[in-house]
């Protein structure tokens, strides 16, 4: 029987804890072995490396840097081409624009061995997008690369189909969002602002490109949605926010709104309004701190104005979607028929409220 491999490029905000949820629910997901691929050999970077490896996962490097890993106690097992090529999976987690350059040096030279190639929401046009519970049914075994969307258009895509969608794909008449961006990642030491700061609109039709991926997103169904999105960054490093306002020709109500919520297990409903508090919650009660909820919407923000207007404020989960999704789109590609099945074993990370 073939082996399953999932190999993920990069270590960095989102590549460094999926490889680590991929090595502890490896069995139940069915995975026989997790590689990894790290550009740089860094003093700083060894003890997350030590710990994936301890965790089972396999260092793959390039060849002329083997020595620098070695030098600092970190063991590669694989050049980079060859991880590559023994993968039935690449989930390419690498910094903007980083993954295009990847598919044209290395993918599309082993498309031919490898079932599929995913990439994060920084690399618009690497393959068709995809995010868990939105657009499943649009995934097809004739196309080998697909683009999980960013954080923020998960949070939009979620809200907008629970809401808008659910019932009927023509109810959406208007989507207006404004994403209040933090400024860097824990994680990151650089690129950090000292005020807020406000975005542009580069999208005459969509204004910041969170809308346009959105939209593209659901143009996958065969839906053309009227959405605009706006963004700006606030001198925090607590999670994003997501403010939006639905008009729908359908009338609805604050009570209806709040069903159609409870009932959608990746929306977790809270009535905390600091973005501290919510990713406290996280780092206590999730895996290794991650929230894996779509979105989580704040209860008494959420208001209906004259039956068509659905308005509210919700926190965007960060890393956490992004990384449901390309275990989603994996498990896709290694087992089409049960994937549904396999992912199940992580639906304990899901909270219904925080």
């Amino acid at each position: 029987m073939e082996r399953k491999i999932i190999h993920v490029v990069g270590t960095g905000t989102i590549g460094e804890p999926l490889i680590g949820l991929l090595c502890d629910y490896r069995d139940q997901l069915g995975i026989d072995e997790i590689t990894f691929h790290k550009n740089s050999a860094l003093k700083k970077d060894r003890s997350k490396v030590i710990d994936l490896l301890n965790r089972g996962a396999r260092l793959a490097s390039d060849e002329l840097k083997e020595k620098d890993f070695r030098k600092l106690g970190m063991d590669p097992d694989f050049e980079t081409e060859q991880a590559i090529k023994r993968a039935s999976v690449v989930i390419d987690c690498t910094p903007r624009g980083i993954g295009h350059e990847n598919k044209a040096k290395y993918y599309e030279k082993f498309s031919d061995s490898v079932k599929g190639f995913l990439a994060q929401g920084s690399e618009d046009g690497f393959g068709k997008k995809y995010a868990r519970g939105i657009n499943d049914s649009a995934l097809d075994p004739n196309e080998k690369f697909i683009q999980i969307v960013s954080c923020n258009t998960h949070n939009m895509s979620c809200i907008t189909k629970t809401l808008a969608l659910s019932e009927d794909s023509d109810n959406l008449i208007e989507g207006k969002y404004v994403c209040i961006r933090r400024a860097n990642d824990i994680s990151q030491p650089d690129s950090f602002i000292p005020a807020p700061q406000v975005g542009i609109h580069n999208n005459s039709k969509f204004g910041s490109h969170h809308a346009a991926d959105a939209h593209g997103l659901f143009s996958t169904l065969g839906m053309d949605l009227n959405l605009f999105s706006s963004a700006m960054k606030v001198n925090s490093q607590y999670m994003h926010i997501l403010w939006f306002t639905l008009k729908v020709k359908e009338p609805t109500s604050l009570e209806i709104v709040k069903e159609k919520l409870r009932n959608n297990d990746h929306v977790a409903l809270t009535t905390k309004d600091m973005t501290s508090t919510v990713f406290s919650f996280g780092r206590d009660h999730g895996h290794y701190g991650r929230i894996m909820n779509q979105t989580v919407v704040v209860e008494q923000s959420l208001n209906v104005r004259n039956e068509h207007e659905i308005t509210g404020f919700c926190f965007t989960p960060q890393d956490g979607n992004s990384i449901l999704s390309s275990i989603s789109a994996a498990e896709w590609i290694l087992y089409p028929h049960s994937y549904e099945d396999k992912i199940q074993c992580l639906s304990h990370l899901f909270f219904n409220i925080i």
